[in-house]
């Protein structure tokens, strides 16, 4: 990080957070924030992203720029990828201020926004003036009133089509009232039906992304992984903002509102690493979450993801995190013998069950060998009890199964061999 990034940051720190936020979007406007002057491009990190070729894997995460305002400044900066909005059909202002909060101690944000954003139209209309030469999406949301939320998805859809690679169905942010509540099964089943019909009706069709919570139960990930299956999409973003507080040592800990950055990295990645395997890896995947490192970024890749998207790690560090993550991605890998990004997707998933294979493998020869210890002894054991438990009970069960089909009787015991009696009915 340069002298001018540290300085202009700990300036930026000295003001409410939604100012300096605003600021920070004028000074990428004006041209005064440092950039790298476009996306990093190694070879070794260039993949595929629902079907979207990227020069690098790392980009920016929906909330920064929530109305397109940045986007040439943005391009510049060394992602691979950008992702705007989120947007809704009518202007929004969202909830009351202060809605914004700096965790210091954590690394984190808090922000309850609400979906503030100035409505598709004008967003629209600002993707349609700015190209840029990286691939960049839209997150689609729901006006706060709308009678029909999911026909508002599809209508900022429609409108913002010809102008962006690929849109995000957000149904995960907490700050919207009964938003989250489309993540159900049949709200959801709904939703995304009804998008796929407005994106089969565009003169072309784009990848359609779902972003989720990380407050997921791993029935819920299953049922979400299924409808994704399903309605045929590009891929999943692994994850928005948590409600959970644990473990924060912030003053502000207790502000009502969605939590990223550096608490969130471990709950996201575990998410992540859960959907690669319900998915089993037929769907792209893009991690976000807690991001503020190459490291970082390499344990999203070997949890599943084909992507990542940071933002909350740059209000602490500044765009100039973007090149440090992409180039320090490239050494990392490079460091484990990989040639290409994707060879090392999912690695994590891969290791943790050939581990768990060879602990089965390890667990038999030292049984058979007699090295376990006296306590691992009690434990096979009582193990071993439990298992021939199990078994006299399910024997038990079967053969009052069998005594009921035969109405009552033994008819086996006066039998010469393990005959069975006929089933009725």
């Amino acid at each position: 990080m340069s002298l001018r990034e540290k300085l202009g940051l700990k300036l930026l720190h000295q003001l409410d957070p939604e100012r300096a936020h605003g600021l920070s979007i004028q000074a990428l406007k004006l041209g005064l924030a440092p950039l790298h002057g476009g996306p990093v491009q190694r070879a070794r990190l260039e993949t595929s992203m629902g079907g979207i070729a990227l020069h690098n894997p790392v980009g920016l995460a929906a909330g920064y720029d929530k109305n397109a305002e940045a986007l040439a400044p943005m391009a510049m900066a060394g992602f691979g990828f950008l992702e705007v909005g989120a947007a809704t059909p009518r202007p929004q202002p969202g909830n009351p201020k202060p809605r914004l909060f700096r965790l210091t101690k954590d690394q984190a944000v808090i922000n309850r926004f609400g979906f503030n954003n100035q409505g598709i139209a004008e967003i629209a209309a600002r993707l349609a003036q700015n190209p840029t030469a990286i691939p960049r999406g839209l997150n689609l949301g729901a006006n706060k009133d709308s009678a029909d939320r999911a026909d508002d998805f599809g209508q900022v859809l429609t409108q913002a089509a010809a102008h962006i690679d690929f849109a995000t169905v957000n149904i995960s942010s907490p700050n919207t009232e009964k938003l989250r509540d489309l993540q159900g099964k049949a709200a959801l089943e709904d939703l995304l039906g009804r998008v796929t019909v407005a994106n089969g009706a565009l003169a072309t069709p784009l990848p359609i992304f779902l972003k989720i919570a990380p407050d997921l139960t791993d029935a819920e990930i299953q049922d979400i992984a299924d409808l994704a299956r399903a309605a045929g999409l590009a891929a999943i973003i692994c994850t928005n903002t948590t409600l959970d507080r644990n473990g924060l040592a912030s003053a502000q800990r207790q502000e009502t509102g969605g939590l990223s950055g550096r608490p969130l990295f471990e709950k996201s990645t575990r998410i992540l690493a859960k959907m690669r395997q319900a998915t089993a890896g037929e769907i792209d995947l893009v991690g976000v979450g807690g991001i503020g490192s190459a490291q970082d970024a390499y344990a999203k890749i070997a949890a599943g993801a084909c992507a990542v998207q940071i933002y909350s790690a740059m209000v602490y560090q500044g765009l100039s995190l973007v090149p440090r993550i992409a180039n320090g991605l490239d050494q990392l890998l490079a460091a484990d013998g990989y040639a290409r990004l994707d060879q090392a997707i999912g690695l994590s998933n891969t290791l943790a069950q050939a581990l768990s294979g060879a602990a089965r493998v390890l667990d038999g020869v030292r049984r058979g060998s007699g090295l376990l210890l006296p306590t691992e002894q009690e434990a096979a054991r009582r193990a071993e009890a439990a298992a021939l438990r199990a078994q006299i009970a399910r024997l038990e069960a079967e053969i009052e199964a069998l005594m009921k089909r035969c109405g009552g009787k033994q008819p086996w015991l006066n039998m010469p061999g393990p005959r069975r009696c006929a089933r009725r009915g």
